[in-house]
C-alpha cells in the first residue's frame, strides 16, 4: 500500500519528544523521530476498515481525538467531510495538523486540548474516533475519554470508533495479561494497558455506546512487510537507515519488536464501531 505521508510535516516542524534522549522517550515518539508516520497498532489497513465502517461522507462533522502526526487525518480528509477537527495535547502535533488541507471544501481546524476534556460544544460531531491512545491510559481515564466522545456526538446520527491494542483471547489468564502489560510498559516507556475484545466492548457500553462492528488484526507494527505496507518502500528504508545511524534508537526499536514478537499469540490490534445507545424515557 502506498504511503499516507504525501503531505507530511516539513523537517523544520518540531516533533513530540524533541530534546529527549532516545533511550528514555516514549516508544511512539521515538518511532516518529525516526520518520514513522503510521503509529496505529493495526496499520493503515485497520484504519481504512475503521473509516469505511464509520462511513465518513460530505455531510459529516468529524472529530479525531489524539490526532498525532496526521496520517489518519489525511485519509479522513480524502473523504471530504463537511468539517474535520483534530484534537491533541501536544503543541508540535497541533502545529503540524493546523496546516492540513483536504481536496474538497472541508473546514479544517486543530485544537490543543486533552481528549478527556476537549472544550468543544455538546453534539458538535457526527463522527468521533481515536486511535492508539486509550491503550495508554489507566482505566478511569479511558472512561473519561469515551464519555467525552459520547458528549461530542449528535445522538441521532453519531458514530464512534476506536483502534487500539488488544489482549487475546477473552479468556486470557490474568497473570499472563499482567506479564504482557508489564513488558509493554517497560518497552514503550508509557503505561500501556490494553484490554481484551470483550473488555473494550464493556468499556464502550459503560459510557453509553452499543458496539455494532468489530475487527481484529495482527500487531505487526515493526515487521518489515507491515512497515513497507504502511509507509511505502522508500520511507521504510529511510526509517531503517536513521535507526542504524543511531545506536540508542536502534536498540529501542529492536527491543520493541522483540516484545511484540514474544507476545504475538496474545497481542493484537482491534477496531470497534459503536453508536450511542438509545435512551428510553
Amino acid at each position: 500500500m502506498a504511503s499516507t505521508d504525501q503531505q507530511a510535516p516539513q523537517q523544520h516542524t518540531p516533533l513530540p519528544g524533541d530534546g529527549l534522549d532516545a533511550a528514555r522517550m516514549p516508544g511512539h515518539w521515538l518511532l516518529a523521530r525516526l520518520g514513522k508516520r503510521v503509529l496505529r497498532p493495526g496499520g493503515v489497513e485497520l484504519t481504512e476498515w475503521m473509516l469505511d465502517a464509520l462511513g465518513v461522507d460530505p455531510e459529516d462533522r468529524v472529530v479525531e481525538l489524539a490526532a498525532g502526526l496526521g496520517a489518519t487525518a489525511r485519509l479522513t480528509l480524502s473523504r471530504r467531510p463537511a468539517s474535520y477537527t483534530a484534537v491533541d495535547r501536544e503543541a508540535a502535533a497541533v502545529a503540524a495538523l493546523s496546516v492540513l488541507a483536504g481536496p474538497g471544501p472541508t473546514e479544517v481546524r486543530a485544537v490543543q486540548s486533552d481528549a478527556a476534556d476537549t472544550g468543544l460544544p455538546d453534539g458538535d460531531a457526527t463522527v468521533v474516533y481515536g486511535e492508539a491512545m486509550l491503550t495508554m491510559q489507566p482505566y478511569p481515564a479511558k472512561r473519561r475519554i469515551v464519555r467525552e466522545a459520547r458528549r461530542l456526538l449528535a445522538t441521532s446520527t453519531g458514530r464512534y470508533a476506536i483502534h487500539e491494542l488488544c489482549l487475546l483471547p477473552d479468556c486470557l489468564d490474568p497473570a499472563l495479561a499482567d506479564r504482557i502489560t508489564a513488558d509493554l510498559q517497560h518497552a514503550i516507556h508509557v503505561g500501556a494497558r490494553p484490554l481484551t475484545p470483550s473488555g473494550w466492548s464493556e468499556l464502550l457500553a459503560l459510557e453509553g455506546f452499543t458496539v455494532t462492528a468489530q475487527k481484529t488484526a495482527p500487531m505487526a507494527l515493526l515487521e518489515p512487510r507491515q512497515l513497507i505496507a504502511d509507509e511505502g518502500l522508500i520511507p521504510a528504508l529511510r526509517i531503517a537507515a536513521r535507526a542504524l545511524r543511531n545506536p540508542a534508537a536502534l536498540r529501542r526499536m529492536l527491543h520493541l519488536r522483540r516484545v511484540f514478537r514474544r507476545h504475538s499469540a496474545h497481542l493484537g490490534a482491534i477496531s470497534l464501531l459503536a453508536v450511542p445507545t438509545p435512551t428510553h424515557a
